[in-house]
């Protein structure tokens, strides 16, 4: 990371972004949660996202500490739901309190526990797809989250993956890093997967070198 870069994203933050989200994230400090948390800029992107895509059900895979959960609940608006998966039960206690204080928290489900187990679960409960998934859980296992994403999702759906450039190591064929590894499969697995259409955008700012993949689910073919 650069000076620059950061304070790009402090100057994007006093113009553009705003406090909104900053209490969960001093409480997520405060609780001794990771500071993995998307960037400010990040979480007002996704909102931005998930309104442009009229989304009223949104998935999210990996809450931490609510941030980016408070972001999309906000942008789900009154009569929305997100649902959203956390490993770490006292992760999902702080975020919890996070979401309740920013006056959001009936419009979330959090489900605790490691997402594989939990959504099956998920699929059985929903009535209708979701509009949005946002994966930003353990990267090892993106591939799979998307191939459940697949199923909870219907033609024009969003699905939104973080993460996956890892400072520019995507590209390296032999790299032994896990997560590396995870993130070529998944950006294979949506190069490969007819019923996607996708793209992997390159971020810089406080938060380093990284990435996201965005992808559309397809219609029926014509």
């Amino acid at each position: 990371m650069t000076n620059t870069w950061a304070d790009v994203d402090s100057y994007v933050v006093d113009t553009l972004v705003g406090t909104e989200g900053s209490p969960a994230l001093a409480a997520n400090a405060e609780a001794g949660l990771p500071a993995i948390d998307v960037s400010p800029p990040q979480g007002k992107l996704l909102n931005l996202l998930a309104r442009t895509a009229g989304a009223r059900r949104v998935l999210e895979i990996g809450t931490l500490g609510g941030y980016s959960t408070e972001w999309l609940a906000r942008a789900v608006g009154d009569g929305g739901l997100v649902v959203t998966l956390e490993f770490e039960p006292r992760h999902a206690k702080v975020a919890r309190e996070n979401l309740d204080r920013a006056g959001v928290g009936a419009r979330v489900d959090i489900r605790v526990g490691a997402a594989l187990d939990t959504l099956p679960g998920v699929a059985e409960d929903a009535t209708e797809p979701f509009d949005l998934v946002f994966i930003d859980a353990d990267k090892v296992n993106n591939s799979n989250y998307v191939q459940w994403a697949l199923r909870l999702t219907r033609p024009g759906s969003v699905i939104i993956v973080d993460n996956v450039v890892r400072g520019g190591a995507v590209v390296d064929e032999q790299s032994d890093d896990p997560n590396v590894r995870a993130s070529r499969e998944l950006i294979e697995l949506l190069a490969a997967e007819p019923s996607l259409d996708a793209t992997v955008v390159q971020t810089v700012g406080a938060k380093g070198w990284d990435g996201f993949a965005y992808a559309i689910v397809n219609g029926p073919a014509s």
